[in-house]
This record gives C-alpha cells, structure tokens and sequence, in this order.
C-alpha cells in the first residue's frame, strides 16, 4: 500500500500510474503516484523463512533462511528472496551479473544503440566540413528510414532526433543538387 505523504492514509490503487493529479481519498491532496508493475503482483510466497530444521538447506546469501530453489547456472541454494526467475530459469545476483557482463543471457538487454543519435550527429558533424554532406547526408536518409520503427532507447524517447536529422539531411541533398545545377548552367 502506498500512504498519503499528509494525512499518511492509504491511497487508492486505481489512482496508481495515472498521468494526471487524483486526491488522496481523506485529506483530498492532489497526488501522483507512480510504482513499479511488481506491487501489485501477489506476495505470498516472496519472503524468506527461517531454516527451521538442521537438514534443510540453507540460502547461499542468507544462511540462515530456507533455500526454495538451486540456481539453474552454478547450482547455489538461493530463499525466495534472492531467486531471481528469468525465462523460466531462477538465477542467483551472480550469475545474473556475470550473464550479463558476459552477454551470455540474451534476453538480458541492459542497453540499446541509438541510431537517433547517430543520425543526428551526421547530419550536423559534417556540416563543419561542407564537402563531407555529399556524403553524409545520404546515409543520414537511410538511417532515418531503416530505423525509424527500431526501439529508440530503454527509457521512453521521442522520434525528434530522426525528423531533425532528416530535414537537415533533406537540405543538404537540396543544397548539392542546387549547386551542382548552378555550376552545370554556367558551364554550358
């Protein structure tokens, strides 16, 4: 539950995520209340318990509690507390982190590349050196239109970057073509 920082009664849970202010139910403060997916997951069953015979297995972080399951990868007991489950397989930290910095778990993503980004700085970097657009400008297009429905980033981010660097990029091209038509009249 989630508690009204002024009258410190519990606010409702449709009133969680929602993008305006809604009042607290008691003390009608206008609240925002932003949480995680996993509060509303059920409970039961996610805390440790003592180990309570000397034949049970204890945890391989916390000695002391009940293991519930092995790690699929090096076979440590771990309490429900330190399994971490992923595509079905429960994980000890460690051998989340070392998939991780492996990349041996692949449906791990910890991070993206941002063609945005990239898109962008071509479009404006080579400007420095005008002669580099002829180019750049180009592969800015493709960019932009090869990974315009591509995930952008883990946190949310807007298309601004693409449509910036497309522009810019459409000027360019519309710059070369005019000055290449310019010195091709005057030659003739």
């Amino acid at each position: 539950m989630v508690h009204c920082i002024h009258c410190s009664k519990p606010l409702a849970e449709d009133s969680y995520n929602s993008a305006k202010l809604s009042g607290c139910p008691s003390c009608g403060t206008p609240t925002r209340v932003d949480t995680f997916p996993a509060i509303h997951r059920n409970a039961i069953g996610r805390t440790a318990t003592p180990v309570v015979m000397e034949a049970e297995a204890g945890c391989y972080y916390h000695p002391q509690k009940r293991a519930s399951v092995p790690c699929s990868r090096c076979g440590r007991f771990l309490c429900t507390l330190c399994d971490v489950e992923l595509n079905g397989e429960h994980i000890c930290f460690a051998c989340l982190e070392n998939g991780k910095r492996s990349k041996k778990i692949q449906t791990l993503e910890n991070s993206r590349f941002q063609y945005d980004s990239l898109a962008l700085s071509l479009s404006i970097l080579p400007m420095l050196l005008f002669y580099f657009t002829i180019v750049t400008a180009p592969v800015v297009i493709f960019l932009v239109l090869r990974y315009w429905k591509a995930p952008l980033s883990i946190v949310p981010r807007t298309k601004i970057r693409y449509v910036i660097a497309f522009l810019i990029a459409t000027l360019q091209i519309v710059g070369w073509i005019a000055l290449i038509g310019t010195m091709t009249s005057e030659l003739l």
